[in-house]
């Protein structure tokens, strides 16, 4: 059975939870979208663009250091810090401004929190000179300063969001606003596998190539398929992408990583599958932190891309099913697995794929060393070392 279904759901999860304004934009980008999976024209540009603009295949690399250090599996780190623009953003944006030129859209918006998705946006908005607009909470402004002045480089207007926690939650629903203001003319580039239909699914089909291309890449190293795949979770896009061309593969467990910001007591977290319930959020139906009211929560994580209320509704259905696993690292294990794979390895992580090592460091001594583990590096830590610097108390950097 293809999922997610003809009304947008993963089982029970996802649907479309619109204003009636967006029903018409909604169908138009799912038919352009259905429309280009078939079209050989469209898929030899995108193969095109992700070649020779952002260099993708990504390299799978053996991370030797780390695996001596910590004497168990061998893992291996997909390396999309190194696709252009520093994570797996890139691929998602790609894919949905091409959709934009083939609707005819000459204006761009999207959401940023980590402000990786507000560049790649940005960049592929300049590449096709298109107008661009990203909203992003005034707290991710702050920690995120290199890069809105990145965004702001490219020519992108970068509107702050200063409504509740001032963070992604916010954002989205400003650049929705937007939206249903300037349909005509206007593209929305959400930015991970969640929201209303068709956004899961596109941005799922979109960044496959992350699985596609490991599943190659560890058979031509190692002969066989690992035996887990760990990613972290935000809303979920570096993580679907990973799983999903191993779903069918029962043998290969797959373990996402939520942010436990605080630690999950504390309330100050951003863990939907520790604390959360059922619910609707920006379009979809998917497990989310809110009271008891129905009041989505404040979350907190010291990863802006990880720091939101909800989570993809594919990964609520392959939690149900059984298929994947959800844990967390707090912040304390995130800003550890910074700085130990920067020591180990030379790699700086971003903080939300931090959250994907800080399991590796946590769970991987003990564990048999014929295990082969393939972790998702999202994206690079280039845009977190200043908001670490600060915690760190190297105030020169501050």
């Amino acid at each position: 059975m293809r999922l997610p279904d003809e009304h947008g759901r993963f089982g029970r999860y996802g649907g479309m939870y619109v204003p009636e304004t967006l029903m018409s934009a909604l169908t138009d980008v799912e038919a352009e979208f259905r429309a280009a999976q078939k079209d050989p024209a469209f898929q030899a540009e995108m193969d095109l663009y992700l070649a020779d603009y952002v260099g993708r295949p990504t390299p799978l690399y053996f991370a030797e250091r780390l695996t001596q250090h910590l004497g168990g599996p061998k893992i291996y780190l997909k390396r999309e810090d190194l696709a252009h623009t520093g994570a797996h953003k890139i691929n998602n944006a790609l894919g949905q401004i091409l959709l934009a030129r083939r609707m005819g859209k000459k204006r761009i918006i999207a959401e940023t929190g980590a402000g990786q998705h507000g560049v790649a946006t940005a960049t592929v908005a300049a590449r096709f000179g298109l107008e661009c607009v990203v909203y992003m909470g005034r707290v991710d402004m702050e920690r995120q300063a290199l890069n809105v002045f990145r965004m702001e480089l490219m020519g992108t207007e970068v509107r702050g969001v200063d409504a509740g926690s001032k963070t992604l939650k916010e954002a989205i629903n400003e650049a929705m606003r937007d939206w249903v203001t300037n349909v005509d003319s206007t593209h929305y580039i959400l930015g991970s596998a969640l929201g209303t239909h068709p956004y899961p699914e596109m941005v799922r089909e979109f960044q496959k190539v992350i699985g596609t291309e490991s599943r190659s890449q560890i058979m031509e190293k190692e002969g066989r398929l690992p035996d887990r795949l760990i990613a972290c979770v935000g809303g979920g896009s570096n993580s679907i992408g990973l799983f999903y061309p191993y779903v069918e593969d029962t043998g290969v467990r797959m373990i996402g990583v939520e942010a436990g910001g605080r630690g999950i007591a504390s309330g100050e977290h951003a863990a939907r599958f520790q604390g959360g319930t059922l619910g609707v959020l920006q379009g979809c139906m998917t497990y989310l932190l809110q009271d008891d009211d129905g009041q989505i929560e404040l979350t907190h994580s010291v990863s802006a891309g990880l720091d939101y209320a909800a989570i993809g509704p594919e990964h609520s259905y392959l939690r149900e099913i059984g298929r994947a696993e959800y844990t967390y690292a707090d912040d304390t294990e995130a800003l550890a697995a910074f700085q130990r794979l920067s020591e180990l390895e030379g790699i700086i992580p971003a903080l939300e794929s931090a959250h994907a090592i800080a399991y590796c460091l946590r769970e991987a001594p003990g564990v048999s060393k014929d295990e082969i583990w393939v972790v998702s590096l999202s994206g690079r830590g280039d845009k977190d070392v200043q908001q670490v610097a600060r915690i760190m108390g190297k105030g020169h950097l501050g």
